[in-house]
């Protein structure tokens, strides 16, 4: 069997990696890459897998691709995914999520290739939600709050329409928080990671930044997500959705006090304005009984090691 992963150099994607290789022998990993992307998360794996260069945003380019892979699998997880980005950005988030998969299906249908495809969405999908509707299912309604949110939704109904319209056979899942290491460090959860790694070195003053810590957010470690995103593919209804997610929310303060009693020494907290969004999500709390009622899967990684492992990950290259 032959796997292609796009966005394979980030943080999901190298677990992903990870995760095929250590437990399904016999599956060739081939990555998507573009010229410019950093390899540091991949370094380990690169005699291992093989990677080929190619932009969601040049429809060639991944035909090409396609062309020397045929894969039997397509994991796409490739994506602008840092929501504050897309408020500053908000058409080339667009561009490379909505459009850049259309791409990527179009690339697909005109090879004549029959790949089962993973397309990643996200819990932002949801948006503004009600306390009733806690905890959320796939049918809730989809109310999104961001540019990158409206993105998501594009995708996930996209990959439906595909499926409908041509019989792509596309899985949609739409995963909440997943944090653990290698997580880049303007996610809220390695942020503040990196900030008390660097406090420890005495490479900043002894005061973490953050921004909003009253919004609640379902965290899952990586490695328990990307093995949901095999299993996804692996016993996944071709056209359906499904949650993944752990089933509880922490707030923002929650997640900041558990990482600030690994630290070493004494830190102050200061609000940074700059940190706050136009608008945020106040909670996402996941109902993956779909999920799980099909697969089996369920989070193994406590929450407290994903910090633990995501802190000691920071102070390993600070």
């Amino acid at each position: 069997m032959r796997v292609l992963v796009t966005g394979i150099t980030g943080f999901a994607g190298s677990h992903l990696a990870d995760y095929i290789l250590q437990n399904q022998p016999g599956v060739e990993v081939h990555g998507m890459v573009r010229w410019r992307s950093r390899l540091e998360n991949i370094l380990h794996l690169k005699e291992k897998i093989k990677l080929h260069e190619a932009d969601l945003k040049d429809i060639v380019s991944l035909k090409k691709c396609l062309e020397e892979v045929e894969p039997d699998r397509i994991f796409h997880l490739a994506a602008q995914s840092f929501v504050p980005t897309s408020w500053r950005c908000p058409a080339e988030t667009f561009t490379i999520n909505a459009v850049g998969q259309i791409n990527l299906f179009e690339a697909v249908l005109s090879l004549k290739l029959s790949p089962k495809i993973h397309v990643a969405g996200s819990s932002e999908e949801y948006g503004l939600t009600h306390p009733e509707e806690m905890p959320m299912k796939e049918t809730n309604p989809l109310r999104p709050l961001s540019p990158y949110a409206v993105s998501k939704v594009a995708q996930d109904f996209l990959a439906f329409q595909y499926f409908k319209s041509y019989g792509l056979k596309t899985v949609r899942t739409r995963g909440f928080n997943h944090t653990g290491p290698r997580r880049g460090e303007v996610f809220i959860c390695s942020s503040f990671a990196k900030q008390i790694a660097e406090i420890e070195k005495k490479k900043q003053k002894s005061v973490i930044s953050v921004g909003n810590l009253e919004a609640k957010r379902d965290f899952t470690d990586v490695r328990d997500t990307v093995r949901a995103y095999w299993l996804g593919l692996e016993k996944g209804e071709e056209g359906e959705v499904y949650n993944i997610g752990s089933g509880k929310s922490y707030s923002m303060q929650e997640v900041l006090d558990m990482l600030l009693s690994m630290a070493s020494i004494n830190i102050k907290v200061e609000v940074d304005p700059a940190r706050l969004r136009p608008s945020d999500v106040p909670i996402l709390m996941s109902d993956c009984t779909k999920f799980t009622q099909l697969t089996g899967w369920e989070p193994k990684i406590p929450f407290q090691q994903s910090l633990q492992d995501l802190l000691d990950y920071w102070r390993e290259r600070i």
